[in-house]
């Protein structure tokens, strides 16, 4: 693993952490920060995804 996806996943997870902590101060920012952690998180693994894809495809 390289150094900036152990970064990415730390943040992810910290992020989870204060949403699901602190969900009774955010309130009803709790669904929007919940559904842009989830689009981070697919958009990231989609990058990841993509590099991993061999160029020689026909």
């Amino acid at each position: 693993m390289n150094i900036k996806t152990l970064v990415t996943l730390l943040v992810v997870l910290l992020s989870a952490w204060s949403i699901f902590h602190f969900k009774a101060e955010l309130g009803i920012l709790v669904l929007p920060l919940f559904f842009g952690l989830v689009l981070f998180v697919t958009l990231r693994l989609y990058r990841l995804m993509e590099k991993d894809e061999p160029n020689g495809q026909d």
